[in-house]
């Protein structure tokens, strides 16, 4: 439950910030990145809200990325994406037996990624991404692996500010391996939250 709330809350912060900057966007005709012939760099904060297993000792994450959009065809780009994960971990968690508290260590990652990038209609992309997180924190979240596989579909909207620069906010899901290879609740898996300033080249 608390869960399917935190989901909802997202996407409703996703929708607050998708209208608020359609009111402030000019209705002129302005040249979005859909018809871009250059390369496009954003640099962007990142939110998330950890699901599954990770929600139980996780509160949040927040951190960081720069990705860089580069024209393949029409409407269709290759991204390169690199950034820093920090996953909030809870407070006085009970034990399992229930006679002890403690707190969850935070886990701290650097994903790189790549993918492709395709606007469906000017502004709105669907991006599909795969790679690696590297754990920075890997001896104090007992792991026995210092990287794992990751995967990040996501929806986005480009909101032009005149000239070839943009917001870029985009909603996904991201989802890792395991990084202990016994223990199951090591998968790292959020709803994410990215809002970049971008340019064009």
């Amino acid at each position: 439950m608390k869960s399917t709330f935190k989901i909802s809350a997202l996407i409703l912060a996703f929708a607050g910030i998708t209208l608020g900057a359609k009111a402030q966007t000019s209705t002129s005709t302005t040249k979005t990145s859909t018809s871009s012939n250059g390369v496009i760099l954003s640099v962007g904060v990142d939110a998330g809200i950890p699901t599954g297993n990770l929600s139980t000792y996780y509160n949040f994450s927040i951190g960081g990325s720069v990705q860089a959009d580069i024209p393949v065809a029409q409407n269709l780009f290759v991204t390169l994406n690199a950034g820093y994960n920090s996953i909030q971990g809870k407070n006085n968690i009970a034990s399992p037996n229930g006679a002890t508290t403690f707190d969850a260590t935070n886990i701290q990652l650097l994903p790189v990624k790549a993918g492709l990038k395709y606007f469906v209609v000017p502004n709105f992309y669907v991006q599909g991404e795969a790679g690696a997180a590297f754990s920075l924190s890997k001896a104090d979240n007992n792991y026995d692996k210092s990287a794992a596989f990751i995967y990040a579909p996501q929806i986005g909207y480009q909101f032009p500010l005149g000239g070839k620069s943009y917001i870029d906010a985009g909603v996904r899901y991201e989802a890792s391996t395991k990084f202990n290879s016994t223990i199951d609740a090591s998968k790292v898996n959020f709803f994410g939250l990215r809002v970049a300033y971008a340019f064009g080249l």
